[in-house]
This record gives C-alpha cells, sequence and structure tokens, in this order.
C-alpha cells in the first residue's frame, strides 16, 4: 500500500512524518518515542495520510488543536480530489469515523475542535450553543457569509473584511471587539447601528470602552466571557441568545430579544486579537418596563419559545 504521512505543525507547517523538520519542531533530535503520536496528543499537530490515492486519514486531539493547524488541513481537503475520508480523534479513548466527501469532513473537524466553553446561564440571558458547521449548509443565512469570509481569510483580518460587510448589507448588525492577550479584557473597535437595545448614540461614545462597562453591567460581563473564550482559543462559536437587556437603567427599562449570534476571532499583526460578532434577530423585540414584582417574566418566556 502506497502511504504519504505528514503532519501539520500547531501553528500550521507541513512537515514529513520522517524527517529533520519535524524532530525540529519537537525539539529532540533523538526521540525514544513514538514521535508522530507524541506530536499529535501532546503538542496539537494534526498528521494527515493518502493511502493508495484514495483515502485520506486524519488523526487529531481536538482538545489540543489550534486553529492554524486546522485551517490547514481544511485548506487542503478543499482541493482533494479523494473520495473517502477517515477521521481518527483522542477522546479519552481513540475513536473514529469515515466520511464520503471533502466538505463533511471539513465541517467534522470544525465541530471536534470547537470550544465547550459557555458561562453558565443567568436569570436574564441564555445561549444555546449551536454548531458552527450548519451555518455552511444554511444559504439563507446571513451570518454564513461572513463565515466564509473568515474561513478563506485564513482567520487573518484586514480592510476587506469591513468593505465584505458594507457590500452584503452586514455591518449595521455588526460589532467589534479588541482583545489583548495581556489583558484579555473586550474593549469595542466597533458597533453598527443596528442594536435596537443600545441608546442612538452609543455606539459613537462606546468606541475603546470595555465591553463590561455596558449599560446593563449584568449583561456586559456575561457576553464578554464569550468573546475571551473565542479570543482565547482562536475558535468560532455560534449561539441563539434569549436575553432581557436593561437598556435604561436609571428609567428600568429593559429591551426582550432574541438572537442568532457568530462570534469569529481574527488575527491581526499586533498582539490584539479582534472579536466579530453578526447577529440576526429572531421573533419580535419588544421594550418593557420592571414592575413591582419584578421583569415581566411572561413575555420573556414568550420570547424565549419562539423562533
Amino acid at each position: 500500500m502506497k502511504r504519504l504521512s505528514m503532519l501539520v505543525t500547531s501553528d500550521g507547517q507541513w512537515v514529513l512524518e520522517d524527517s529533520a523538520e519535524l524532530l525540529a519542531a519537537l525539539g529532540d533530535s533523538n526521540p525514544d518515542y513514538d514521535a508522530p503520536l507524541f506530536a499529535v496528543k501532546n503538542l496539537g499537530f494534526i498528521k494527515f495520510q493518502i493511502l493508495d490515492g484514495s483515502i485520506v486519514e486524519i488523526e487529531l486531539h481536538p482538545r489540543n488543536v489550534q486553529l492554524p493547524a486546522l485551517l490547514a488541513v481544511q485548506q487542503q481537503l478543499l482541493s482533494s480530489r479523494v473520495g473517502l475520508f477517515r477521521v481518527k480523534y483522542f477522546d479519552v479513548a481513540w475513536r473514529s469515523e469515515i466520511m464520503t466527501s471533502s466538505e463533511r469532513t471539513i465541517s467534522r473537524l470544525s465541530e471536534l475542535c470547537a470550544p465547550t466553553f459557555a458561562p453558565p446561564p443567568r436569570e436574564r440571558f441564555t445561549a444555546e450553543p449551536k454548531s458552527f458547521s450548519s451555518l455552511f449548509s444554511d444559504e439563507g443565512n446571513p451570518l454564513r457569509l461572513l463565515a466564509q469570509k473568515w474561513r478563506v481569510s485564513f482567520g487573518y483580518f484586514d480592510p476587506t473584511v469591513i468593505s465584505f460587510a458594507i457590500d452584503n448589507q452586514l455591518l449595521s448588525r455588526m460589532m467589534i471587539a479588541g482583545v489583548k492577550t495581556r489583558t484579555m479584557d473586550p474593549v469595542f473597535r466597533f458597533i453598527g447601528d443596528g442594536f435596537k437595545s443600545l441608546d442612538v448614540d452609543y455606539p459613537f461614545h462606546a468606541i475603546g470602552e470595555r465591553m463590561e462597562n455596558l449599560p446593563d453591567k449584568d449583561y456586559g460581563g456575561w457576553i464578554a466571557e464569550f468573546y475571551k473564550s473565542v479570543a482565547s482559543t482562536a475558535q468560532p462559536r455560534y449561539d441563539i441568545v434569549t436575553a432581557a437587556i436593561e437598556a435604561r437603567p436609571a428609567a428600568h427599562k429593559f429591551f426582550v430579544t432574541r438572537y442568532e449570534r457568530l462570534l469569529l476571532p481574527w488575527k491581526t499583526p499586533s498582539d490584539e486579537v479582534l472579536v466579530t460578532v453578526l447577529s440576526k434577530t429572531l421573533g419580535e423585540e419588544e421594550a418593557v418596563e420592571r414592575s413591582s414584582s419584578g421583569l415581566d417574566r411572561v413575555d420573556f418566556s414568550r420570547l424565549a419559545k419562539s423562533s
């Protein structure tokens, strides 16, 4: 059986299985162990094999895989003419799955490597995680467009991201936050004008402010945890959020909403990760007041069950 075996390093570089480049990446010129297996299980490398030109085998430990390695393998799969794919992954024990299309294999790799972090739900906020890969088969969903742009850009942010959002009428429902690796505090870099829960002038004076300083500080602190997670893991996140946002705390005014949300991490030349959020409202949004007995739970629960 003819076999071509390569590995992708955690930073997205391709090396042959039995090569000096692999040993250099390991930092061990004379290993007395299974070097490729060690690299996959412990260092986030992905093993990529082509068998007889007809089967692709991919081996990985999803918890340790970094985004550059994942994107490198997915890009290779996009150009593959092979019709059979075996994904072997470590989850307490080794497991394997067979796929018959590169598209499904790409989606499954994204699912396996997706972050599992989720801040606990609060009385007024809940987030239901969805499969990021499902967006690519949802042709009518505007969130799909930005997901595709992120993928073909290999997660690098440049001016074309904004022009792409403008051309596809996405900008009004987009926010951009900067997350620096030293502080991990999300700071607003851009806020579109389509967020009805915010005062009209808020998007202008909020630039440079910490996300936790939203008028509803509970909501700001809750969503900031998602941005931190996406920035630190370099993995996208797709949710359905139901929230009662205190838009005007002094007046006890709440904005009740349910929306789809796509968070994407973008690399920059600096140590700052840009996280974009693109959202799409689901059902009717409404303003309510806090009564003496508390927030109107009937209205909130009805919105949470709508689609």
